[in-house]
């Protein structure tokens, strides 16, 4: 539960916060003015934790609101899930159905482009460039 005031919020887990104002039910912070030990997305996945379940307790923004970033407290974060063998076996597969080219059948090396359809190769065969600029194609 918390209050606002014109100047600040009231919260249950950190007490009276005169930076902070509430935006959709969360207390929301500028750009360096959180409560310390707060953790966004990136480090939470950096430090290999995940919500698992737990809801965001804060807000923080920058650039005048247009960028912005949930907080949540790292004591209600549980593990990253890791991928079974056979989870990473499909994945494995699925990445290699990416990069073999359906016109030549060989393995392109990277992700087929799917504007293109064709590996670069097969492309630049059945799309001759334009070697003089008077060509009105």
């Amino acid at each position: 539960m918390s209050t606002q005031s014109e100047h600040g919020v009231m919260t249950e887990r950190w007490g009276w916060q005169p930076t902070a104002r509430m935006h959709d039910g969360l207390p929301t912070w500028r750009w360096r003015c959180a409560p310390a030990g707060l953790v966004t997305r990136r480090q939470m996945r950096a430090a290999g934790r995940a919500p698992a379940g737990a809801a965001p307790v804060g807000r923080i923004e920058c650039r005048r609101g247009r960028r912005w970033a949930l907080l949540w407290d790292p004591a209600e974060l549980g593990p990253k899930r890791t991928p079974t063998p056979g989870q990473r076996a499909a994945l494995g597969r699925a990445l290699a159905a990416r990069r073999r080219c359906p016109s030549c059948g060989r393995d392109a090396g990277y992700c087929i482009p799917r504007s293109l359809g064709c590996c670069l190769d097969c492309h630049d065969t059945t799309h001759p460039t334009r070697h003089h600029q008077g060509d009105p194609r």
